[in-house]
């Protein structure tokens, strides 16, 4: 299976670019997917290492062949334990494509996609405790109220999260076709458009992706040298959100932190101030890539 078939890389060159490889670095891709960004890596590295994550065993067959790269088969949550584990303390750069894969979406039994009679799965990893199913079937009314309105950015949310609970005291909501039965007759605007942002609300929740994104994203720029590169392309306005914020303040949700002499702490600085997005001409080939946002940030010397 080629990279393209899996997953189409967004912003190849401008993300591999970004990342500033000098010969001999060490670097991460912590979104291997098809492994299209990799092997752009790989392609312009001169020697070095490169260690790609991902959590999904489906990836496994993209792996390339090239002694340099080694596929650690874990969530990106745990970017320094799994790095201690290869002897790495510290890496040049670090890019991370928060896209879900395009093989994810169209693997039919995945239940990723409302295009699809299928389990209401979307878990990334099978070892995963949790599934679109127990969310749905067992969350309070004012849980998935929380997630509708903060993951899928959905009007109604309130309104969804009434009709599932009363649906699913009557009959365990199970698959993809009982809940979109469940759900018709209060969608709202287009519906294609509804259904993609209930899915992502539910995928997002299932695989814990705002807190696993806020650990990598402390624990890479921790192992970032000086001068190290931390390239993320976000596809979701509260995950941009949450990088522009990290970037800007060193935190997440508070005011940045003072050291003794009174001065903030902030360990990275903003390598493009505006992010960088696609073109006209890559969405025409990738309509996936439209909502795309990079951001370059560079380790701040102690």
């Amino acid at each position: 299976m080629s990279d393209y078939d899996y997953h189409e890389a967004v912003l190849r060159l401008p993300c591999v670019e970004a990342m500033n490889l000098v010969p001999g670095g060490t670097y991460v891709d912590v979104t291997f997917g098809g492994g299209g960004h990799s092997r752009e890596i790989l392609r312009q590295l001169e020697g070095g290492r490169l260690f790609g994550f991902d959590q999904d065993p489906d990836a496994q067959a993209n792996v390339p062949e090239d002694s340099r790269f080694e596929l650690l088969p874990f969530n990106f949550r745990y970017f320094k334990r799994s790095l201690r584990l290869e002897a790495v303390r510290e890496v040049d750069a670090v890019l991370a494509d928060l896209g879900i894969s395009s093989h994810q979406i169209d693997t039919a039994d995945r239940g990723f996609s409302f295009r699809f009679e299928a389990e209401l799965d979307m878990r990334m990893s099978q070892d995963g405790e949790k599934d679109a199913r127990y969310i749905l079937n067992t969350y309070r009314e004012e849980e998935l109220q929380h997630i509708f309105s903060l993951y899928g950015e959905l009007r109604n949310a309130k309104t969804l999260a009434q009709t599932i609970v009363k649906a699913r005291q009557r009959q365990k909501i199970e698959r993809v076709e009982q809940l979109l039965q469940i759900i018709q007759p209060i969608i709202r605007g287009k519906q294609n458009r509804y259904l993609s942002q209930l899915f992502q609300a539910l995928r997002m929740e299932v695989n814990e992706e705002v807190e696993a994104l806020k650990e990598m994203l402390q624990e890479a720029t921790e192992m970032l040298k000086p001068g190290g590169r931390l390239v993320v392309l976000t596809y979701h306005s509260l995950e941009d959100r949450l990088v522009k914020q990290w970037v800007k303040n060193g935190c997440f949700d508070k005011e940045p932190e003072k050291d003794v002499y009174g001065r903030f702490y902030k360990p990275l600085k903003a390598v493009n101030r505006k992010p960088i997005l696609p073109s006209a001409e890559e969405i025409a080939q990738n309509p996936r890539a439209r909502s795309a946002k990079l951001r370059i940030a560079e380790k701040i010397a102690d």
